[in-house]
């Protein structure tokens, strides 16, 4: 018998609770290992690990659908905790429930997806159990979670993804899809707004297989909640249309118990589970403020909270005997029985409906069919042209024909961003088989319902006016953060909207989403360019991406006069090159300047002057690019070089150098049409030509 376990039986609490409160046992297991793991790494959230333990545990051991040791089970219920500050407490229950561990090609390697000494490497360097769960690193985390109310609204495009997915792919006595997602939120979820636009959603979609647990504890980082927060919580989700049911004392497992199946009796609306709890020991007398600020517990608290659940006080990293079997026999066997029932189901569904069963194939393993991109059109030349955004709107159209799961909307601005698909029908309450998505002036929720629906294996997109992405930002960096390939389309990118002034004229948002990394941005030039930015977002499997539309007409550029448009996979191209001889100057643009290039170009030939037109629609896929193509298209030798942008001028430097011209934005834009506003600011292409003069000029300079 190991030396920690005859510690355990010595003591005659836990021996008690052994023989007569296993489930006390394993509760009182997670609470332990959780304060152990924030006491060793001197850093972290204790209190809510300790309160919600009993929660936890009830949800996870007899209520949640899930094999620990098939943790991608396609039917599983998902469990997300968007109060990712309490991860020890996930983590701690992924270890006592066995969960296996999936590498990243998803196959199981037979190791534990989080072992005890990756619990003891808590928050330390490259552990499987970091500060905040994270999508990819630690098997069994279904979200990245740490910014409040993301986890929300990541929760409900799970939800979506779900029913639509049994609209589509169920067949009358083969119900491929049934899960349920859960999520446990805290007072700051709830006062964010994201999460309040989600759940306005979710209750206008009457979403039934919806659960939010909200840990209403009372406590945030500057004290008790009724600093800032005193509203009728309960109220306003009814308000929303949601199912309420009060659950007084985080330690009653039974009340919990009778909230969960009362949730998912629920078959008209979400639920949301008010539990009543106390940061810290467990214990309804006890508040600690310590967990509001990321502290360790300290040794002699750590000793008491030990006491208090009659736990041996010297004792860390305890799990005693019968605890993982606990577990095993509850959540592992129901799980098991499960998956194998559906694994079951499914080859009959394979047998049934073969067709459906290849599409689900390719949609789980982010494949495309052989024939997706068939009825994308080649733009015919043509100078009075199209709006990118109405270019973009046919192509998402010509591929959605042939991926039925290519879905998402706009936050109130389908006539503008034209991201509609024709005959697709809508997502609305009881008809959860349409593909496009009315997500209302909710920008915050749109992005994380986006991801939500993009982790469920959906090739989710949001849109809006490129302006409004700075209300998306956190649900865009997380999806760079999670390495998935949600899609996000903005339009009405620049100056060029014109008369809606400079509180709708994009300036800083370019730099700041090619500032995040992962993220691929794509700023076409025209409609050709527009085709092959979606060629390349269609196929990518592991990062996401920002395609950036005008309002504005755009010249369709003629391909036999320049480069083709395919280009745009490389990240940037030659579109014209100098006639005559070895470029003098280099003009490099994207989007709506570039034909401004073209016209300086044009003028500047007349001249005598020899000039390079680079197109330039996404820095980071022409950065991967290797050395001798990068150099090919921008030749080191060559400094002579302006860059034409209506937005920011920050960072164009890495590619015109110190010494060349940046033309663009150094102040907010202005209310007039379009075209005066590009005059006003000094963006054109006799300002291009003047600039490509002085940059030719310099170099001949003495």
């Amino acid at each position: 018998m190991p030396f920690e376990w005859r510690l355990v039986v010595r003591h005659s609490k836990i021996a008690h609770l052994m023989s007569d409160d296993l489930d006390l046992l394993c509760i009182n297991t997670i609470r332990t290992l959780s304060m152990d793991a924030v006491q060793k790494a001197n850093s972290g959230h204790p209190g809510t690990p300790m309160a919600l333990a009993p929660v936890m545990y009830t949800l996870w051991q007899n209520h949640l659908r899930y094999d620990p040791a098939d943790p991608l089970w396609p039917n599983r219920d998902r469990f997300v905790l968007s109060a990712g500050h309490a991860s020890m407490m996930l983590y701690s229950t992924l270890f006592l429930a066995g969960v296996r561990e999936v590498d990243h090609k998803g196959q199981l390697t037979g190791a534990p997806a989080v072992s005890l000494d990756d619990i003891k490497a808590f928050r330390q360097l490259d552990s499987k159990c970091p500060g905040h769960p994270e999508y990819g690193r630690t098997t069994g985390v279904e979200a990245t979670t740490g910014p409040l109310g993301q986890g929300c609204g990541m929760s409900v495009g799970m939800a979506i993804a779900a029913l639509w997915k049994a609209k589509h792919f169920n067949r009358p006595g083969l119900p491929l899809f049934d899960y349920r997602v859960f999520a446990i939120c805290s007072d700051g979820d709830t006062m964010e707004g994201v999460s309040s636009e989600a759940a306005s959603i979710a209750g206008h979609l009457r979403l039934p297989n919806l659960c939010w647990i909200y840990d209403n504890n009372h406590i945030t980082i500057e004290g008790n909640t009724t600093l800032a927060f005193d509203e009728d919580v309960e109220a306003r989700f009814k308000a929303y249309g949601w199912n309420v049911i009060q659950a007084p004392d985080a330690n009653d497992c039974a009340a919990t118990d009778r909230a969960l199946s009362n949730a998912e009796a629920t078959k008209d609306r979400p639920t949301l589970i008010m539990v009543r709890s106390h940061i810290g020991y467990g214990a309804p007398h006890k508040q600690d403020t310590k967990e509001a600020h990321g502290e360790a517990l300290g040794v002699d608290e750590v000793r008491g909270a030990k006491r208090n659940y009659g736990w041996p006080e010297d004792a860390t990293f305890l799990v005693p005997d019968g605890v993982p079997q606990h577990f095993a026999d509850g959540v592992g066997k129901r799980g098991h029985e499960l998956r194998e029932k559906w694994e079951s189901l499914a080859k009959n569904y394979r047998t049934a409906e073969p067709e459906l069963a290849a599409s689900l194939d390719l949609m789980r393993g982010h494949e495309l069919s052989k024939d997706w991109d068939v009825k994308i059109e080649t733009f015919a030349a043509d100078d009075k042209g199209i709006a990118t955004r109405d270019s973009g709107g046919k192509v998402l159209n010509e591929i959605a024909a042939n991926v039925s799961w290519l879905m998402g909307g706009a936050a109130d601005l389908t006539p503008s961003t034209k991201t509609d698909i024709k005959g697709a029908g809508d997502f609305e309450t009881g008809q959860y088989d349409g593909r496009n998505f009315h997500f209302g002036i909710r920008e915050h929720a749109m992005g994380a319902i986006v991801n939500g629906m993009t982790l469920s294996d959906l090739r989710g997109y949001g849109s809006t006016f490129l302006i409004f992405s700075d209300y998306m930002k956190a649900a865009i960096r997380l999806s760079a953060l999670m390495d998935i390939p949600s899609l996000w389309i903005f339009t009405h990118d620049s100056i060029g909207l014109g008369e809606d002034g400079p509180t709708h004229q994009p300036i800083e948002q370019l730099i700041g989403l090619r500032a995040i990394p992962g993220l691929i941005v794509l700023r076409p030039c025209d409609a050709n360019e527009v085709a092959e930015a979606w060629r390349i977002m269609a196929q990518l499997t592991n990062r996401p991406a920002a395609l950036v539309l005008s309002r504005q007409k755009l010249p369709t550029l003629d391909r036999t006069k320049y480069a083709s448009a395919k280009g745009v996979a490389r990240g940037a191209y030659v579109l014209s090159d100098a006639t005559g001889g070895t470029p003098q100057v280099i003009l490099i643009a994207t989007g709506s300047e570039v034909q401004l290039c073209l016209k300086a170009q044009d003028a500047l030939a007349k001249e005598g002057l020899r000039v390079r037109v680079v197109s330039i629609p996404s820095w980071e896929l022409f950065d991967a690019q290797d050395e001798a193509y990068r150099d090919s298209v921008l030749p080191p030798g060559l400094t002579a070089r302006v860059s034409v942008e209506a937005s920011a001028s920050l960072g164009w430097e890495r590619y015109t150098g110190l010494t060349g011209a940046c033309i663009g934005m150094h102040s907010f834009g202005a209310s007039a049409p379009g075209e005066d506003v590009y005059r006003k600011f000094g963006i054109t292409a006799d300002a291009v030509a003047q600039a490509a003069r002085g940059q030719i000029a310099r170099k001949k300079a003495p």
